[in-house]
């Protein structure tokens, strides 16, 4: 996995048989991955992005990048590394 030094957290759901992924970059950028049941694209077993904002330790959803402007679903492994690598190139603090 390409991202996995920015990986921060793994968070299991089991009763929701899923599972999240927060990965945090060097320019306070990061992102929200999930899949679940209830997610875009969970029940075909793709995955959901959000993209994030650092502030310290604590994060935001961050709707206002030139990523994207909402969450994105449906999203195969390779696009989640697509958009990851994205992400990790956003300069800092302009969002």
């Amino acid at each position: 996995m390409a991202f996995e030094k920015s990986l921060v957290n793994t968070i299991e759901r089991p009763e929701i048989n899923g599972i999240q992924k927060i990965y945090k970059f060097d320019n306070d950028m990061g992102a929200s991955v999930i899949k679940h049941d209830y997610s875009y694209g969970g029940d075909q077993g793709l995955w959901e992005l959000a993209v994030t904002q650092y502030e310290g330790e604590d994060w935001h959803i961050n709707y206002n990048t030139p990523v994207t402007s909402d969450v994105e679903g449906y999203l195969s492994w390779e696009d989640v590394e697509n958009s990851l690598r994205k992400i990790s190139e956003l300069e800092e603090g302009v969002y």
